[in-house]
């Protein structure tokens, strides 16, 4: 019952009992008094009536007193009751959010505020359990956010300190003249130039996980015909993975018109990031990497794979999500901040489309990524 409805019916209750008592007395009594009046009338001969009726004004004089003293004691206990009652409905809502707030205060967020009723109490006590679940699901949050970037300050430490200690050490050869040679000095100088690159990665990496954190990807898209975009990818690719001993087969079963809406410059952020990762794991002497790009149906299906180590079942579920790495032991010669195939998992979910990936140890892994095609949508004429 609402709040107001209990305390309309409480004064109805204080005031109303008693004044119907009263009402109900009073009109007995004049019915009594009149009886009397009029027996004493019609024989006022006898003075018997007389004292018979000085004795039923006594009476009635009596059960006045009696009956206003009765009406005062129902008054105060309808009062009471009735402000029992209403306070009761106020003061157990209002205790129960005291002890919440005073778990909140203390940082105490692992308590269940139990309600019940249909009244304003009742219903602000919903409220504040709602906001209960929601402060603990944003400190939760909070502290996974805190510890991912507390791992991605780590990672990108690490993975940049082993380059400039390599760049520090060439240099410093260099200007000791250990690099002697020509053949030596650009040698040295190559290496540089790698390591500053890795460096150069790893900052457009934390960079462009800023953006993503903050929902700020500057994406454009276009049309893009496929065949033409992945050929282009394809020649890019191959002269970098040749330099690095690994082959690279390319198959493109689309035909010519098909077209996308995308942002070629993230789409080969995408592939760039799933074929680095496939570098970064080859464990093959004669390493190979396959582009299969596929029509199925209203989608395009690109497929990269790889013969490197794979990735076992325990870590698959998991490769998508920001910071994780199958390298435990973070082998320096591996490198990387953990966050390319999240970077691939986000760009693909802001176009529509979706990534996954299935693997086995030993064997190779292989990366898949669909996006819609598009489609002419005729003109009503």
């Amino acid at each position: 019952m609402k709040l107001q409805n209990r305390i309309i019916i409480g004064f109805l209750m204080v005031v109303l009992v008693p004044v119907l008592l009263l009402m109900a007395t009073l009109y007995g009594f004049g019915q009594i008094q009149a009886g009397q009046e009029s027996a004493a009338m019609s024989e006022s001969s006898y003075d018997i009536s007389i004292i018979e009726s000085n004795e039923s004004r006594a009476r009635v004089q009596l059960m006045t007193k009696d009956v206003i003293f009765v009406v005062l004691v129902i008054m105060v206990f309808t009062s009471l009751t009735v402000g029992s009652w209403i306070y009761r409905s106020v003061a157990a809502p209002l205790v129960k959010l005291k002890r919440a707030t005073n778990n909140i205060k203390e940082g105490n967020l692992d308590f269940v505020m139990e309600v019940d009723g249909d009244d304003e109490f009742a219903e602000l006590c919903r409220d504040f359990e709602e906001m209960r679940k929601r402060l603990k699901e944003s400190t939760e949050e909070k502290i996974v956010l805190d510890k991912e970037n507390k791992e991605l300050i780590s990672n990108i430490s690490h993975d940049l300190k082993t380059p400039i200690t390599a760049v520090k050490g060439y240099v410093e050869g260099i200007m000791d003249g250990v690099a002697d040679t020509p053949e030596k000095m650009d040698r040295y100088i190559r290496t540089i130039y790698n390591k500053t690159t890795e460096m150069d990665h790893l900052i457009n990496e934390l960079t462009f996980y800023s953006k993503i954190d903050t929902n700020r990807i500057p994406y454009t898209f276009s049309k893009i015909r496929v065949n033409d975009y992945f050929d282009d990818c394809v020649e890019e690719l191959g002269l970098e993975l040749e330099v690095k001993g690994i082959e690279l087969v390319y198959a493109n079963y689309v035909n010519e018109d098909v077209v996308i809406i995308a942002d070629g410059e993230q789409l080969g952020r995408v592939v760039n990031n799933i074929i680095s990762n496939s570098i970064k794991y080859m464990n093959k002497s004669h390493g190979i990497i396959q582009l299969r790009v596929k029509d199925v149906g209203d989608f395009i299906q690109v497929e990269i794979e790889d013969n490197g180590k794979g990735i076992s079942s325990k870590d698959l579920a998991y490769i998508f999500d920001r910071f994780y790495r199958t390298d435990v032991s973070r082998n320096s010669s591996k490198g990387g901040s953990g966050i390319g195939l999240s970077i691939v998992k986000k760009i693909m979910e802001d176009h529509g489309g979706k990534v996954w990936a299935t693997s086995r140890e030993g064997t190779g892994t292989i990366m898949y990524f669909v996006l819609r095609k598009y489609q002419e949508v005729p003109a009503n004429e």
